[in-house]
């Protein structure tokens, strides 16, 4: 990958770093970095920060054989997904959660584990629909702001349609929730930043480009392969927060 993995992990850490969720008390320090296109030391040190992020990259990069947590595979690998996934034991991936989540999760960490063995991956999007409690909120008859929150925080895809004064006009399908699954819906517009007076994430975003977006910003500019590794592993994310759901058990790893 041309993208230095701690410059890449920055560009999506950035916006719930900005919002105050995770991280750092210095989400100008990331975004100054990602405007100038640098990679270095200080970005390593902010990285490290994220408690959420962190021990899933070392996850990854122990069971792919790689050194740095902050190698650019590694990194797509958790914000986007790739083949490093597949490399996660579901052992492994079970202990993982059992060790981080157990007081989280209480009751139903035994679920949660579950969700590893029956295929889930160390994938951010993971973490906001299994770990998060917004899908248990759902469940409770919550809908709102659980819907709205998780539809942002969850790693997404869509098309340029215009840039203007810093706001992205892009083609994207929400998430939907019926009162007993989720789904994408239709393809509707919306508006997420590409730049503002502190800086920006992507490099230059046109009419017509692929992106991923976290929150309210484009992240980046997608190839068509990062765009099909990321349908596929919303896909699988969905379908098996669909299964708990249906099943009463479910109760317990998603409240």
């Amino acid at each position: 990958m041309s993208v230095p993995g701690p410059l890449l992990f920055a560009r999506y850490a950035y916006p719930p770093n900005a919002l105050g969720y995770c991280g750092p008390d210095d989400a100008q320090a990331l975004i100054g970095h990602t405007s100038a296109g640098e990679s270095g030391p200080d970005l390593v040190v902010l990285a490290r920060q994220f408690a959420g992020a962190w021990p899933y990259l070392q996850l990854i990069a122990a069971s792919a054989g790689r050194a740095d947590p902050l190698d650019a595979a590694v990194v797509e690998a958790y914000w986007l997904g790739n083949r490093l996934l597949s490399t996660v034991d579901p052992s492994v991936f079970a202990a993982h959660l059992a060790d981080r989540f157990e007081a989280r999760a209480g009751r139903g960490l035994s679920d949660l584990t579950t969700l590893a063995h029956l295929g889930a991956v160390a994938h951010h999007n993971f973490h906001v629909f299994a770990v998060y409690p917004w899908v248990g909120m759902l469940r409770a008859g919550t809908t709102s702001e659980p819907l709205r929150v998780l539809d942002a925080c969850r790693v997404r895809w869509g098309r340029v349609r215009a840039v203007a004064a810093g706001i992205a006009e892009v083609s994207s399908q929400p998430l939907l929730w019926n009162g007993f699954s989720l789904q994408l819906g239709p393809v509707r517009a919306e508006h997420v930043l590409c730049a503002t007076d502190h800086g920006r994430l992507a490099p230059t975003v046109r009419p017509g480009d692929v992106v991923s977006m976290h929150w309210d910003w484009v992240c980046d500019v997608l190839t068509a392969v990062q765009v099909d590794r990321l349908r596929a592993v919303t896909a699988n994310t969905l379908r098996m927060t669909n299964e708990a759901l249906s099943r009463p058990v479910a109760a317990a790893v998603l409240d």
